[in-house]
């Protein structure tokens, strides 16, 4: 897969699911040629749970619960609980990065699906707390900004991992 942030076309939607495929290809990126060793290393003192698979997991969850739980109204099978919030981040170490990576991939392919089928303007179906409801636009922004966010982590931690920088 090339990864380009330049749309084939100049239309919102194309502009739109143009960048999220940029960022989801960086995140992999990020990830090519790390041994599984240094995929499950937390080099960051003060964050335990920052991990390259612990982030690639993360990533996968955070696009279920916004397109399937949050859009959709599904309800929420996530592997996180009130006790533990963050256990997407936690059990990440217990599988394959590549297990991760492919299914961060397949759910991706799956939920540009989700996205061609909708107009922009489809309101979500879970509402928030205040009543309001956010649209697919809205959503698409988001995890453009949180993907990219996390990429900048990745590339951190790839960096005092092995020394890999210029992805």
């Amino acid at each position: 897969m090339t990864r380009t942030d330049t749309p084939p076309a100049w239309d919102e939607r194309t502009q739109l699911t143009t960048f999220l495929d940029y960022v989801r290809a960086t995140a992999r990126a990020k990830c090519e040629e790390l041994s599984e060793d240094d995929a499950r290393k937390a080099v960051l003192p003060g964050s335990p749970l920052m991990t390259m698979s612990g982030l690639i997991n993360h990533l996968r969850w955070v696009e279920y619960y916004w397109f399937r739980v949050v859009f959709l109204g599904e309800e929420d099978e996530g592997p996180w609980t009130d006790e533990d919030p963050d256990r997407e981040m936690r059990i990440a170490v217990d599988f394959p990065l590549s297990r991760l990576l492919a299914e961060y991939t397949e759910q991706s392919a799956r939920h540009n699906e989700l996205i061609a089928a909708h107009d922009l303007d489809t309101k979500a179906r879970r509402k928030r707390d205040d009543g309001s409801v956010f649209d697919l636009r809205w959503i698409l922004l988001h995890l453009i900004e949180e993907t990219g966010r996390h990429n900048g982590h990745l590339d951190i931690l790839r960096e005092l991992l092995d020394g890999r920088t210029g992805v």
